[in-house]
């Protein structure tokens, strides 16, 4: 790693570090309510995964492990890998209180395979992981070096038309990839933005034919790519609830794809 994307790193691990204090605490992520339904997954993620009972699952960049707590419950042989120290103690913790067995490591996705050899039936990654990688094609490798013959990925992810909207939903950002990141300078969290927390991070912007390109590149298969007009979490000051469940850009403005979902087969 060259010294600024090292640098970039070592910053963003400072803000997740950071993060994973607040959002313990707030009402966005709501640990009380999980220790009593052990479930964190929206419905799409459910059904599009499908059964999990027996099945080995991989869950990269998994925060504080409440979605891959959520699939243990559900069956699945887990192992949540995340490169906060903090959140892999988090989820540690909250897997030893609950009594929920699973497998936590604390790495850098490219540094996984130093730290993992096992195979897997299923590669899970969600919502808001990409903008923080700067190689899509050493991630895809990495993906198809760790499913077993016969396995799948399945991502959901904000769709990268999000990532080019401001604070006030307006097009601010550019859709295609840079070398060089976006800096910006947090104020607070998404999941609570009056957090008295302030920290700089550097994120990278990847369309949607980046995306699938680097997983073809990578010898996987698209077994579909689905497209979402809402998005399942209120994460953006531009967005107003259209049910339960399901937020879209306030101000009925006219709807563009918020998330997007990816299966793919090696």
């Amino acid at each position: 790693m060259n010294n600024d994307l090292n640098n970039y790193s070592k910053t963003n691990l400072k803000l997740w570090n950071g993060l994973t204090r607040i959002h313990e605490k707030s009402d966005f992520y709501n640990l009380e309510e999980f220790k009593s339904n052990r479930n964190s997954l929206k419905q799409i993620e459910i059904e599009e995964v499908g059964e999990v009972t027996g099945k080995s699952m991989l869950h990269l960049q998994c925060h504080f492990g409440l979605d891959s707590l959520s699939w243990a419950v559900k069956g699945a042989q887990v192992t949540g890998v995340d490169f906060s120290s903090e959140a892999i103690s988090l989820a540690e913790s909250l897997s030893r209180e609950l009594q929920i067995p699973l497998h936590f490591i604390c790495s850098d996705i490219y540094d996984l395979p130093e730290n993992l050899e096992q195979k897997f039936d299923i590669v899970f990654t969600s919502y808001g992981v990409l903008n923080w990688l700067n190689d899509l094609n050493k991630w895809a490798s990495l993906i198809a070096h760790y499913l077993k013959p016969g396995g799948f990925l399945y991502m959901i992810e904000f769709h990268p038309l999000v990532g080019m909207l401001n604070d006030d939903g307006e097009f601010e950002y550019g859709y295609f990839f840079h070398s060089e990141p976006e800096r910006f300078f947090q104020q607070g969290s998404y999941a609570n933005p009056d957090a008295d927390f302030s920290q700089e991070s550097f994120e990278w912007a990847h369309g949607l034919g980046e995306i699938v390109t680097a997983l073809i590149k990578a010898g996987l298969k698209i077994e579909y790519l689905h497209e979402f007009p809402f998005s399942s979490y209120n994460c953006y000051p531009f967005l107003e609830a259209k049910k339960p469940g399901q937020y879209v850009l306030k101000n009925k403005r006219p709807s563009i794809p918020l998330m997007f979902s990816i299966k793919a087969k090696v």
